[in-house]
């Protein structure tokens, strides 16, 4: 272990100390086997557990707040105490200087800053623990800000990253109690997030791709981005002057249309979720401006979510069945998704969720905030792991929430999201679905008849040498059976004449005929030439 690490590690370890939490991460094997089986860490039932969390995370610095910010968005997994407890950590340190700044820039973009901007102020707009921003303006004549990235910040991440991977496979090995919160996991989901965020090159072409959707909204902008300007730790935008939401909330003049802006945030976050996949994981009100005309913008794009088409439709679907409080049909979409396991108990667990609907639903309601904040919740007491995406998708749209709540009480929030998920839903059953698919769905098919002929020969002389053993729920021990289930699948087979083909053969139809000709050969080993 070398030197700098030995430091740091020095500094975590104290501010375990300080905050209590060496009592739960610093256990070791022996001290574990002596350890009375009811003599838990006091801490795990300190209420002050999630301020003092939050304490030492902010001492930490950077890394450390990243991660808290992180946890903050997982109630499922870290509880909601901890969660609300961690979403107040500040993102915050002392500015670098302008000599620092002009280093980094001129590094990144090969040339001098009197050279490149016509302007550069030396004053900071806004710092954070990784970058600052400062207002300047291109050769061009483009009012920009320029977002610099802290020299050595990407370091001490990565030290800290490989400490807290370390301390989080200690933990998770030795303390039952953190074991069902999966350190680990939360640590390799950390890394990628954390490591998206520091490259600047990957927020460039999140605004370039979000600006693409919205491209045809002329309520909704992005700011514009210059690739020339542009590096993995220089990024550089049009500079954005508009109202905060803070200011139009207060507004009372005829300055702002609030219905308006109140439908088009809801309306063009829901585009991002349901009919894009691609979608702003961190919409607070401080990453979202209006600028004149009642216009609509998007900041901070650095973190996003991404749903693929059959995420996106199971999801649409599973808000489809959530708004219509159908509860049998709930439970079978989320297994469907592999987020429930088949084996769960599913009696108890209707009865929560109609328990749930009763509270929210049996009165007139257009609020969706804590009703998917009970649902989370509900699915923690089950120890379910929601996907990352999917979190993050009910996060950002309770937040998205409030914004429109703020902005005019009386929308309906419901009444806004069933038909565009209902439509996406839909187009699952269209036929122009399947056409489009077939191209890719043939090549499939003709990989799958061209690996047959080797597929068979494998299968026969495994059978052939006793190394493929079968096991039905039915009795195949007798002839009968298996001439019954050969009959039945050639039959069955043969009658079918719908889905993809193959040659103008089903494919399922092409399925059968193996699967019987495989028992066939387990027929013959087993009842003629033994």
């Amino acid at each position: 272990m070398d030197k700098e690490t030995k430091e740091r590690l020095g500094e975590i370890r104290a501010a375990l100390k300080k905050y209590g939490f060496d009592e739960i991460l610093g256990q070791t094997a022996k001290s574990k086997i002596r350890r009375n089986e009811d003599d838990s860490p006091s801490l795990l039932l300190d209420d002050e557990l999630p301020v003092k969390l939050r304490l030492m995370l902010q001492d930490l610095g950077t890394t450390f707040i990243k991660l808290g910010q992180l946890m903050s968005t997982r109630p499922d997994v870290v509880g909601e105490k901890i969660a609300n407890e961690l979403a107040n950590l500040q993102d915050d340190n002392p500015a670098i200087s302008y000599d620092q700044v002009k280093k980094i820039v001129e590094r990144e973009l090969h040339g001098s800053i009197d050279e490149l901007f016509e302007e550069f102020s030396e004053q900071h707009l806004a710092t954070a623990s990784i970058g600052q921003v400062h207002e300047a303006k291109l050769i061009t004549g483009e009012r920009v800000a320029v977002k610099v990235q802290k020299e050595g910040i990407t370091d001490k991440i990565d030290l800290d990253l490989r400490i807290m991977k370390y301390v989080a496979n200690r933990a998770d090995k030795f303390n039952a109690d953190l074991r069902k919160i999966n350190l680990p996991g939360i640590m390799d989901e950390f890394d990628r997030s954390i490591h998206k965020e520091i490259d600047y090159n990957n927020e460039f072409m999140n605004m370039q791709r979000i600006e693409l959707n919205f491209e045809d909204n002329p309520d909704i902008h992005i700011p514009a981005t210059y690739s020339k300007y542009c590096s993995s730790k220089v990024l550089t935008m049009e500079f954005i002057d508009g109202a905060k939401l803070n200011e139009v909330y207060e507004s009372t003049g005829d300055e702002f249309d609030k219905k308006l802006l109140a439908k088009n945030v809801l309306d063009s976050y829901l585009q991002q979720l349901f009919i894009d996949g691609f979608f702003h994981g961190d919409p607070h009100p401080g990453n979202i401006m209006i600028l004149e005309n009642n216009v609509v913008c998007y900041l901070d794009l650095g973190m996003m979510g991404f749903f693929d088409e059959e995420f996106k439709k199971n999801l649409s679907e599973l808000m489809v069945l959530f708004v219509d409080q159908d509860v049998d049909g709930l439970i079978n979409q989320l297994m469907y998704m592999d987020i429930l396991d088949y084996d769960i108990e599913t009696r108890t667990l209707k009865r929560d969720l109609n328990d749930l609907f009763g509270r929210y639903f049996g009165v007139e309601l257009n609020r969706f905030n804590g009703v998917l904040e009970e649902l989370l919740n509900l699915m923690q007491e089950y120890g379910v792991i929601l996907p990352n995406e999917f979190v993050t998708m009910a996060r950002g749209l309770s937040m998205v929430e409030a914004i429109a709540q703020n902005l005019d009480p009386e929308i309906d929030v419901f009444a806004s999201i069933k038909p565009v998920a209902k439509q996406i839903a839909m187009q699952r059953l269209n036929p122009k679905q399947y056409l489009k698919g077939k191209k890719s769905n043939l090549i499939l098919y003709e990989h799958m008849l061209q690996s047959l002929p080797k597929l068979l020969t494998r299968t026969i002389h495994k059978i052939d040498n006793e190394e493929l053993q079968f096991r039905f729920e039915v009795d195949i021990t007798d002839k009968v059976s298996i001439i019954a289930l050969v009959s039945a699948l050639i039959i069955g087979s043969s009658v079918v004449s719908f889905g993809p083909r193959v040659f103008d053969m089903p494919v399922i139809s092409l399925i059968g005929y193996i699967i019987a000709i495989i028992l066939s050969i387990i027929g013959l080993k087993k009842f003629v030439l033994k």
